[in-house]
């Protein structure tokens, strides 16, 4: 066995390293540095397959794919957190609740053990800016968070095992607030909202790339306000404003195959008409809870549901402890519990810190959960990565 004890090489024209042809074994009870550099200082040409840096800004290892992605970072993921379905039931899956409060003005990130009643605690990272009324979305590795306030179609994401910053992901087709968001483990998808007017617009991602997110189609009509959730095959759009321009939520539920591109499809209905709700999820039931109706002045603590595969009216699950409106968007839940968080108790006031909980497969009133960090706030995202999307 060869042997070479050097500080460093390079090639032949001292402008790179050299090619290790065959074989190595790298030992030794340091460490090894591989190169390093910012999402701008990226290589692009002449890069082979399978090449590894660091990147800065991520603060993560990427490899080089070779195809139109390029760069792709590595998913972290942590042994203790759960998340899925079957023998992975979401046994310590982790829920993330962040953003709300003035416009633009709170990056802040709280996270809970879905399986585990109590306080939230800091995440560790922040927004990569301040968000209030986007949406929140991921899978079980990445943490997505996309739009907000004044019409904004950046896209942000983090990873839900490690407390970084969350960093840039790409773009919304539109620029807008207020909108849904569902997912299942591959695509991440954003419903509705505000642009200069309410919008139908539907958009998706590839939650495991980065880049701009892409047309999927169209709600059954335009949506402010409506809220998401989704199986791993079929994503459900409820509730929201729904007309052009002012008026009161309605109970419309709208239907999508996520797999498949093209415009929504009638579900059924709400028990009431509402909007702002939040939302959990198990593979096979979707629970819609809290909410503002009919009007702004008018927090509900109903909870209804449905299950995701049969079309029809959502029926009775029970009720919040107190009524609960313009909560933190997304699903915040594993297979077998669902949280919702924050908002407000009382019209257009009254904002609470206040977790509640319920058990989804089985029907009934919600139950103290413990409280988010921070003063009590609303229009925030939440997002986990073990519900039943996944």
């Amino acid at each position: 066995m060869s042997k070479i004890n050097v500080r460093s090489f390079s090639n032949e024209n001292e402008d790179g390293a050299p090619d290790i042809v065959g074989v190595s074994t790298f030992s030794a009870t340091s460490y090894f540095v591989p190169t390093r550099g910012t999402t701008a200082q990226r290589p692009s040409d002449h890069v082979e397959v399978g090449s590894l840096r660091y990147n800065y800004d991520i603060k993560n290892l990427e490899y080089y794919r070779g195809d139109t992605i390029g760069w792709s970072s590595f998913e972290l993921v942590n042994p203790d957190l759960g998340g899925g379905t079957g023998s992975n039931t979401g046994l310590g899956t982790r829920a993330l609740f962040t953003g709300s409060g003035s416009p633009g003005s709170n990056a802040d990130i709280n996270q809970v053990t879905i399986s585990t009643l109590g306080n939230s605690m800091d995440f560790g990272g922040d927004l990569a800016a301040g968000r209030i009324w986007g949406g929140g979305t991921g899978n079980r590795t990445r943490a997505i968070v996309i739009n907000g306030y004044n019409q904004d179609n950046t896209i942000q994401f983090g990873h839900f095992s490690i407390g970084n910053n969350f960093t840039d992901f790409g773009n919304s087709t539109v620029g807008r607030h207020q909108g849904g968001s569902l997912n299942n483990q591959i695509r991440g998808m954003f419903l509705g909202g505000g642009t200069s007017s309410r919008t139908n617009i539907m958009d998706y991602i590839t939650m495991s790339q980065t880049g701009n997110a892409q047309d999927f189609g169209d709600l059954s009509s335009v949506a402010m306000f409506a809220s998401g959730l989704s199986s791993s095959t079929r994503g459900l759009i409820a509730g929201g404003f729904r007309d052009p321009s002012g008026g009161n939520p309605h109970n419309t539920i709208d239907f999508i195959t996520i797999t498949t591109t093209g415009n929504a499809q009638d579900f059924g209905d709400l028990t009431v008409i509402k909007a702002y709700m939040g939302t959990a999820t198990s593979a096979t039931r979707g629970v819609f809870a809290g909410g503002q109706s009919p009007n702004d002045s008018n927090p509900t603590n109903v909870i209804d549901y449905v299950t995701i595969a049969s079309a029809g009216n959502a029926q009775d699950f029970g009720d919040l402890n107190a009524p609960m409106g313009n909560q933190d968007i997304g699903v915040a839940s594993d297979c077998i519990r669902g949280l919702f968080s924050r908002g407000y108790h009382n019209g257009g006031g009254g904002e609470t810190n206040v977790i509640e909980f319920i058990t989804i497969a089985t029907t009934g009133n919600g139950q103290d959960f413990g409280d988010c960090n921070g003063a009590g706030t609303s229009g925030g995202m939440a997002m986990s990565n073990g519900h039943g999307g996944l």
